[in-house]
């Protein structure tokens, strides 16, 4: 089987995906204390875990909505830019995927100026024709409005088969954790239901290759 294996328990306790999880938050509250001195590592034999949020870590995607548009961006941005996407999740004020970029065609700078800058765009005129409430909270002081933090985000490169699968825990146990669902596969916007074999109205995960390859990660 070229997919990783199942990342969480459909039943009985979370113990050891809860392990990886508190690991994974560890490594990753510690890489974004540094992440402003860091520099991308663009190579084509890593998979990417990237992170970007919401202006001012504001709840945007609480709208079921938004959310599915996202989603919808995602399959888009995906197939246009030949990415392969082994892991996503969509939170309330942000999203995390694990990517493996197809260098010849589009770096994680491109891929994620396509993902944000578009979906932003779209979801800002429409709020714009509403005359929505949240334009005021994303207005910055120099007039523009935003809908996405400012900056790279987040960017670690993943080295390992152990920090590969540790990642994906890390990004399915993220809804249960901040309890918005009591186990990752009732939450609707993530990766999970696919690797629990629900394969209907979910994004297809690649399998664990190069984007441009058949060579398994080592």
């Amino acid at each position: 089987d070229a997919h990783p294996r199942r990342t969480a328990p459909l039943r009985g306790e979370y113990g050891h995906s809860r392990k990886l999880f508190n690991r994974a938050v560890c490594d990753y509250d510690m890489s974004m204390s540094t992440h402003r001195k860091l520099k991308r590592i663009e190579s084509p034999n890593h998979i990417r875990f990237i992170t970007f949020s919401c202006y001012r870590r504001l709840p945007f995607f609480q709208n079921d909505l938004i959310k599915d548009a996202f989603r919808d961006h995602l399959i888009h941005t995906r197939a246009k830019l030949g990415f392969h996407l082994h892991a996503w999740v969509i939170m309330p004020e942000h999203v995390h995927m694990l990517l493996w970029p197809n260098l010849e065609r589009a770096d994680v700078t491109t891929i994620n100026w396509h993902l944000k800058r578009t979906f932003a765009k779209h979801v800002i005129e429409r709020w714009q024709e509403l005359d929505a409430p949240i334009l005021q909270d994303i207005t910055t002081p120099s007039g523009t409005n935003r809908f996405w933090q400012h900056g790279g985000g987040h960017d670690r490169n993943i080295f390992t088969e152990y920090e590969l699968q540790q990642k994906i825990d890390y990004i399915h146990m993220n809804p249960v954790v901040r309890g918005l669902v009591a186990r990752p596969i009732d939450y609707k916007w993530s990766s999970m239901n696919w690797y629990a074999g629900h394969r209907e109205n979910t994004i297809p995960i690649d399998p664990i290759r190069k984007p441009t390859e058949s060579i398994r990660l080592k």
